[in-house]
Order: C-alpha cells, then structure tokens, then sequence
C-alpha cells in the first residue's frame, strides 16, 4: 500500500493534526468499527467507491456516501465499510482545530457523518476534484495547503485557556475533572460552552474519550494485560466503571477485545467480519 502524510506548518500544525494520502489498501474484511478519538475529520475517495455507514446492532446500511463527506465529533462508536483497492485523502483536525476552517459551531455536526455538498458550504466536492487531478500525493497535499490557507481565520482560534485546558487533558486523562474545572481560568458553563463551540463536546465527554484512548495506547500489542491495574492507571473509580466505559466506547467488554486480537489491529478500526 502506498502511504504518505503531509508535513504540516504553522499555523495549520497548531489546529491539524495529520493530513494523509493513500492507495492501494486491501483490507481482510468489508466492515470494521470505529471507535471515537477526539478529532473532526474530512475525507476524500479517489476511487470512485461508494462508502456506508451500518446500524452498529444489526450492520445493515443506514448511509452512502460519496466524493467526500465530514466526519464530526463522535460520542460512541459508527460502523462503517471497507473496500479493497481503495483510495482516499485525509484531513484530520485536532479536537479544537476545525472552528477557524469550518466557521461555525462544531457541535452542529456532532454524532454525524455529512455529505461534502452539505458542510463548507459545499466546497469540498471541488475540492476532491482538484485532488483528484492532482497526479502524485505531494501535489495533493500542495492543492490541500491552498484550500485550507483561504479557509483559515487567525481570529476564530479558540481562547488560550480552552487550548491548556485540552492540551492538559491530553497529556494527563486521568485527571479528576474536578480538578480540571478548578485550573479553568472560567466557571464550569462557560468551559462546556467553549467546548461545544470550539471541540463540538462536553469537557467531561471528551476526557472520556481520550482516558478510552489512552487504555487502547497501553493494550496495543500486550498480551499480559492487568485490566485492574489499568483501570487504576487511567483514573476509574473501580474495575466496573472501567468495563462499562469500555463496552461503551468499543462495543465489547476487555475480554473480548482482546480474544478478537483486536490488541493486534490498528487502535481505533476493529474488523467486524474478518472470517466473513
């Protein structure tokens, strides 16, 4: 499989996280679950694949997609296909990253995967036009720079205090919110409000999410996994807390997860059919 990902300059590398081109993927399965990670993500196909979205109890199609479409903030995990041969073009924002591009409240698009002629003003079906004409995965990213500069409001960059109180949950998730709420330099509302606005979250949903990140960062590969001690680890109140929150964001308790290997596979896509 080809691979390639942009390398990012500022400002973009202060509200993107990674832009990515690649081709030729063959995956083992046609289904896999997603689990949420925190960020808002654009993508592009290159291949003139149709993509769907599944009802994650009965993984019956519940959404097409084409060209290009936006992924928003997710509360719980999607389902979603997978193609062989596939191409695809990548944008990935950081949690606070996508407001100065989209321009809008990025709660509006939380829980929801939106066709590319109903977000950015529909801008983003000319966009994979350009892209798809653009013949190597340098001058993709070069078509992607442009588009992303005239986006780009210096002045819709989230308060200083917002972009700490992330970064802070990100380096230590385990953190009582209490705590969290305390550092704000803000009262509790106003936090959650600049969350909704700026990360398309509640504060206390989003520590979540990243704490389920940081569990699925420690099991990565390990075999001898002590649920106990990463429980107490990522800060849950008792080993049931940590299963309910698990089932939660993946779908399956810890056992499971790993009798599927799923320790095995990428951290946030999980083959639901591999033998199918």
């Amino acid at each position: 499989m080809h691979f390639e990902t942009h390398t990012l300059r500022a400002p973009y590398s202060d509200s993107i996280e990674s832009i990515f081109h690649f081709k030729g993927f063959q995956p083992d399965h046609s289904i896999e679950r997603v689990v949420p990670t925190g960020h808002v993500f654009l993508l592009f196909e290159l291949d003139g694949m149709q993509r769907n979205t599944f009802d994650n109890e009965t993984l019956e199609p519940n959404a097409a997609f084409n060209s290009a479409w936006m992924s928003g903030m997710h509360r719980n995990y999607i389902s979603i296909s997978a193609h062989p041969d596939s191409e695809m073009f990548v944008i990935q924002f950081k949690a606070h990253g996508a407001f100065p591009y989209l321009h809008e409240p990025i709660h509006k698009y939380t829980d929801r995967v939106v066709p590319g002629d109903q977000c950015f003003g529909g801008e983003l079906i000319e966009l994979r036009e350009k892209l798809l004409a653009a013949d190597t995965s340098q001058s993709k990213f070069a078509v992607a720079d442009t588009w992303l500069e005239s986006k780009y409001r210096s002045e819709l960059e989230p308060p200083s205090e917002l972009a700490q109180t992330i970064a802070r949950l990100r380096e230590q998730p385990e953190l009582r919110f209490a705590d969290i709420v305390h550092e704000f330099n803000g009262t509790q509302k106003k936090l959650i409000d600049q969350f909704k606005k700026f990360v398309g979250l509640t504060p206390k949903t989003y520590q979540r999410i990243i704490r389920f990140n940081e569990i699925l960062a420690r099991i990565q590969q390990d075999q001898f996994v002590s649920w106990a001690d990463i429980a107490n680890l990522c800060g849950y109140s008792d080993q049931s807390h940590f299963i309910r929150e698990f089932r939660h964001f993946s779908g399956f308790n810890p056992e499971e997860f790993i009798r599927h290997g799923f320790n095995e596979d990428d951290p946030n896509f999980f083959p639901l059919d591999r033998d199918g």
